[in-house]
């Protein structure tokens, strides 16, 4: 049987703020990255928590020079606490926008299908927020960042890593192995294993349009893991156009696993390199327009946590 923590000393109840930092370092467990995120001092952080383990009589976490833990009743508050409070947060949220009359629209970038990856995300977020109208728009690799940037869509989603200075990256959405995409009668198809090495040996097509090259070099980059450059060669605007190049035979190219459960093509296979990278996507957006409801759908990414492959 559970044992209940309590949250009164004397009469006093613990105040919401130091439950913010208290989940907030919990989800962070690092002192410097909670105050960041919350503004607030580090003082501020450990005085919070030194207050709320002295009232519940046992250490939340155990802190040594190298790392912060959650102590085994630090781990059971967490659960205890954190329904809770997003339901508080959630309630005078929707309080104060039906007071104002408030409604509003969050426009989410998805790249080709990945709205069937993230229906429990999307069905999450508007079961917490039904005022608000969630719509998607497609967003494509050869113009990742500009729809946020011309203010088309307020949060996408984009591949790791994003080094973008004026944009926020947020929660991880999806986590899995790189695949490599061939022709059905490819030579590579007839091997019994392949490696990224293989990328050496024939042509990689890439975008037709400017990007970040450090972006591109996930799925096309200028060498192979041993050293062995590569060679780019068509350049393509869409996933239909790669797909196409590839089935003709043309070229060899590195996809995300999305691809292999949503794009089964005539004339294609999907391997999976025995030495393939995992590739995580993540929520951005742009700092200067973060709104409360860009923050409530990247906390709701981080409740149901990353698709995994």
């Amino acid at each position: 049987m559970t044992q209940e923590l309590p949250l009164e000393d004397r009469g006093r109840v613990v105040e919401l703020r130091d439950i913010e930092i208290f989940l907030t370092l919990a989800e962070e467990l690092h002192f410097g990255r909670t105050a960041d995120r919350l503004h607030v001092s580090q003082a501020r952080v450990s005085q919070s928590i030194a207050k709320q383990e002295r009232k519940i009589g046992a250490p939340l976490f155990a802190r040594n020079s190298r790392k912060v833990e959650l102590t085994a009743i630090g781990a059971q508050l967490r659960r205890d606490l954190g329904a809770g409070y997003h339901q508080i947060l959630d309630g005078t949220r929707a309080a104060t926008a039906a007071a104002r009359g408030a409604t509003g629209t969050l426009t989410l970038g998805l790249h080709g299908s990945q709205a069937h990856d993230h229906i429990h995300l999307l069905d999450l977020f508007r079961s917490r927020h039904p005022e608000v109208t969630l719509r998607i728009q497609e967003v494509i690799f050869t113009d990742p960042f500009g729809p946020l940037r011309n203010g088309s869509v307020d949060v996408a989603t984009a591949w790791l890593p994003v080094r973008e200075p004026d944009l926020t990256v947020g929660p991880v959405v999806v986590t899995e192995p790189l695949l490599l995409m061939v022709a059905d009668d490819h030579p590579l198809t007839r091997r019994d294993a392949v490696s990224m090495e293989d990328l050496a040996d024939w042509p990689l097509p890439h975008s037709a349009t400017p990007i970040p090259e450090y972006w591109q070099q996930t799925l096309v980059p200028t060498h192979t893991p041993g050293g062995r450059p590569t060679r780019r060669g068509p350049k393509v605007s869409s996933f239909q156009e790669l797909a196409a190049v590839v089935v003709a035979g043309g070229a060899i190219s590195l996809v995300h696993g999305d691809a292999a459960r949503y794009y089964q093509w005539r004339g294609l296979r999907y391997l999976r390199p025995y030495d393939a990278p995992t590739a995580s996507w993540a929520l951005i957006w742009p700092t200067a327009g973060e709104t409360a409801l860009v923050r409530a759908l990247a906390r709701a990414a981080r409740e149901t946590g990353p698709l995994t492959g």
